[in-house]
């Protein structure tokens, strides 16, 4: 395969550890030529991993694009509400794009996104990593190959793991859906996107139910103060306590959000970003919890749950079948295969993946670059005309939570947005 080169746009925690580092493990593969960075040391330490010339560092994707075209590919990794100008602009350029899901918190934009990619004949892929880990591609051969016959209903629970939640979407940079997204689309729209892809038909409707229900500043131990070093009166009892947990098993967690990860570096930032911050009185409105409620055009359904209270980081999958049964549990990478003839059970025990997520994050990287192999002929399997139709399912199911379970008709849903 002939060697590849890509700018990355945003050297946070996916640029910089999720994506990039393929160039390292397959430099013949890929090469990194460029970044555009605001935070002067994330920049600087990524051309010295990746010996970019200097003139090639930017503070800004604008500054970048006014170079014209530096590489074949543009890896998006900014926050979610900046995905959309970079990313047409990438794509009228004449770069393929790897887009960080969600592609964007606004219909019109994903949309557009996707047109653009279009009229211009280039390759836009949406980092819906799952469908590229070999638990998930195990489970959609096994329903295509009829094993469990026509599927009749989907259940997958997301646990999301409480300390977690408490990390990302209370305290971090995707706790506010106004600055960020809403939870069913930043965190689950990977779910609305696995649902589609083993379903394997048209969803019709949704309806959807959640809400902020713990995370609340009524809920603040009496005598908290804003932060959680300022002597706090439940340090011992409180679970979520910044420096008894940024400073013991979360210490890794504390990387995401200061470049001194010294004990005293860890301590500077929790008194200086909101990592330091009550649980309870921070400025996150993201729901911890939401059902939704899925039909299929065949009639089939699918029921979904994200719960921030769990004490492991997974998802839990049963898929009923016409013919048997597939259960899995992705943190064991095992999956369970039932006939209803034969009462067989195949139980798949999965290699243990490399790199996260398990394995979607190296898996997308390698697909992608063997697409473009074709010229850009062949669409990825997480391309933007596929992962539309998934993301409007987690619109969808967002404007039903707001109007208290409506059920969301997702072609009429879609035309207000055209």
């Amino acid at each position: 395969m002939k060697q590849k080169t890509a700018v990355v746009i945003g050297a946070g925690d996916r640029g910089a550890r999720a994506y990039a580092p393929y160039a390292l493990e397959y430099p013949h593969e890929l090469k990194v030529v460029g970044v555009a960075e605001p935070n002067d040391e994330r920049r600087s330490r990524f051309r010295d991993t990746y010996s970019i010339p200097s003139k090639n560092c930017f503070e800004s994707w604008e500054d970048m694009m006014k170079s014209g075209k530096l590489a074949d590919i543009a890896i998006v990794c900014t926050l979610d509400r900046y995905h959309f100008e970079p990313t047409v602009k990438a794509l009228e350029l004449g770069y393929h794009v790897l887009l960080e899901k969600p592609m964007s918190p606004d219909p019109k934009e994903c949309i557009e996104m996707e047109r653009v990619a279009r009229e211009c004949n280039r390759q836009l892929t949406i980092c819906h990593v799952l469908r590229y880990t070999d638990f998930w591609s195990t489970i959609k051969k096994v329903i295509s190959e009829g094993k469990i016959g026509d599927i009749v209903s989907l259940q997958l629970n997301e646990n999301v793991e409480v300390m977690h939640m408490s990390h990302s979407f209370v305290r971090g940079n995707w706790n506010n859906k106004e600055a960020s997204s809403p939870m069913i689309l930043q965190k689950s729209c990977h779910d609305m996107d696995i649902i589609s892809y083993v379903m394997g038909k048209k969803c019709e409707r949704v309806s959807s139910y959640g809400s902020l229900m713990h995370f609340r500043k009524e809920n603040a131990p009496d005598g908290a103060p804003q932060r959680c070093l300022d002597g706090c009166p439940a340090e011992h009892v409180c679970p979520f306590h910044a420096g008894r947990y940024y400073l013991g098993e979360g210490k890794g967690w504390a990387k995401k959000f200061t470049e001194d990860h010294s004990r005293e570096g860890i301590i500077k930032a929790l008194n200086e970003t909101p990592y330091g911050k009550c649980v309870y009185q921070s400025d996150n409105n993201v729901v911890d919890h939401q059902v939704v409620n899925m039909e299929f055009e065949d009639g089939a359904t699918a029921t979904f749950s994200m719960c921030g209270f769990t004490r492991e980081q997974t998802r839990i999958v049963q898929i009923m079948g016409t013919k048997g049964e597939i259960r899995g549990k992705m943190d064991e990478n095992s999956i369970s295969i039932y006939d209803f003839l034969t009462k067989h059970e195949t139980v798949i025990n999965l290699s243990i993946p490399v790199g996260g997520h398990g394995g979607g994050d190296l898996g997308i990287i390698r697909s992608f670059l063997r697409d473009l192999e074709s010229d850009g002929e062949k669409e990825s399997k997480s391309s933007a005309s596929v992962s539309l139709r998934s993301h409007l399912m987690a619109f969808a199911a967002e404007e039903s939570r707001l109007n208290k379970g409506e059920s969301i008709n997702l072609d009429e849903f879609y035309e207000q947005f055209c």
